[in-house]
């Protein structure tokens, strides 16, 4: 009976894995429809080939080395063999409260779990430093982040390893459930290092101070694309309670669903209501923003806090993200889609209400966590991206940048209809 126990709950936690991973995976459309819909129509075909890109670069790298560096689990020249089930069973037998006190799963499940969260961190890259951009520096750094940078941070975090050989992040009190600096903190530095190297796209901001709105394309779009995160999102805190199998856990998942969706609302409605405040408007893309950023916040934190705390926590990420982004603007850091205000102001803040409601952690635990994961993404970045700057040039030729990147880097347009005739 016990071994039919084992053999159902292994089923169980393996197929959520998967289902959960496969929910992540989607947020790369969700990504892609988001940035291709807050981009001008002429960069469309170039963002969107960069997603795509990434994506597989991400998967790529993390298979070679990324996971091995992360977790030290050789996945890369692994074969495929029958498992042995005799030693799985009981090496899960002998943990400590049996198979109610922990979670057993394929070892391929996690690596997939795993290796789309390295993507979702490059994808914020993307957007930050869309429409100035050569496609293939792009590219070259994703090999970076995805290969090395991001499984160094990912290795002291959730990986459980020493900083540098000094000192444990978790033994300080460092807690991030889901990601939202480990995630979505790491890709916002990566992505500022790039932007301060990179500078604003021409004509954003005008000699006399003034700043000068550039709209995106298709609305529409970026809505369907901040939709698609938001499902996409239940995969990702959802499965990140790594079980299903067992009572507590299939109540811990509901739960999180429950309070990831709270956050998303809360932060939608916080942001709507201050861009009408400030900008007497319903800005949409705030509305879009604000989503995100209660969805960023609770990702630090999903499983304790109650419904009402997670829609107040994801309503303060969404008046955040509306003060992050006018700042951002006003000291002209050019962000065309927000990701840096969405996941580095917002992670930080997820972050730092993680020891409200989960006693484990302690605040000077999350700060020195968060420190420890945004010096050494950005200085690394920085220094990546510098060299990249040096070897083969980061950003388009102006006349490039005017005429628009679909055409200078992929030789076609999104909308060829809309520029020439049939």
């Amino acid at each position: 009976m016990e071994n039919n126990i084992f053999h159902l709950q292994y089923a169980l936690d393996t197929f959520y894995f998967l289902v959960c991973g496969a929910l992540v995976m989607w947020m790369a459309a969700g990504f892609s429809m988001l940035e291709a819909g807050l981009v001008r129509s002429k960069n469309t075909t170039e963002i969107l080939t960069k997603n795509v890109a990434l994506y597989a670069i991400s998967c790529t790298m993390y298979l070679i080395c990324g996971y091995q560096i992360m977790y030290g689990g050789g996945i890369f020249l692994s074969g495929i063999a029958d498992i042995d089930v005799d030693g799985v069973l009981g090496e899960f037998a002998t943990r400590e409260g049996g198979f109610e006190g922990g979670s057993i799963y394929s070892s391929a499940s996690d690596f997939f779990f795993q290796v789309v969260f390295v993507a979702t961190a490059m994808s914020i890259v993307s957007g930050a430093v869309a429409e100035r951009m050569k496609l293939w520096a792009f590219l070259a750094f994703a090999v970076v982040l995805t290969g090395l940078i991001y499984p160094l941070e990912g290795a002291w975090t959730w990986g459980g390893a020493d900083v540098f050989g000094m000192f444990n992040l978790g033994d300080l009190g460092f807690s991030d459930f889901a990601g939202s600096g480990i995630v979505h903190m790491a890709g916002a530095a990566a992505a500022l290092a790039g932007v301060l190297l990179l500078g604003p796209r021409k004509g954003k901001y005008a000699k006399d101070g003034s700043i000068k709105a550039i709209p995106g394309a298709n609305l529409p779009l970026a809505t369907i694309g901040t939709l698609i995160l938001w499902m996409g999102w239940f995969g990702f805190n959802g499965g990140s309670v790594l079980k299903l199998g067992d009572i507590s856990s299939a109540h811990s998942v509901a739960m999180v669903f429950l309070n990831t969706n709270a956050a998303a609302a809360g932060g939608a409605i916080a942001s709507l209501v201050l861009a009408r405040v400030l900008f007497r408007k319903a800005d949409l893309t705030m509305l879009l923003n604000g989503a995100l950023a209660g969805l960023v916040v609770i990702t630090a934190e999903p499983s304790t806090p109650s419904p009402l705390m997670s829609v107040i926590f994801g309503a303060m990420g969404g008046v955040l993200v509306v003060f992050s982004i006018v700042f951002l603007d006003k000291i002209k850091i050019d962000d065309p889609v927000g990701a840096i205000s969405v996941h580095g102001s917002c992670g930080l803040l997820g972050l730092l209400l993680v020891p409200l409601t989960n006693d484990s952690a302690l605040f000077s635990g999350q700060v020195l966590g968060a420190a420890t994961i945004f010096v050494w993404v950005f200085a690394s970045s920085l220094v990546v991206w510098g060299v990249l700057k040096v070897v083969m040039g980061i950003r388009v030729e102006e006349e490039e940048e005017f005429a628009g990147m679909d055409l200078s880097d992929c030789g076609m347009e999104a909308y060829p209809e809309f520029t020439k005739a049939i």
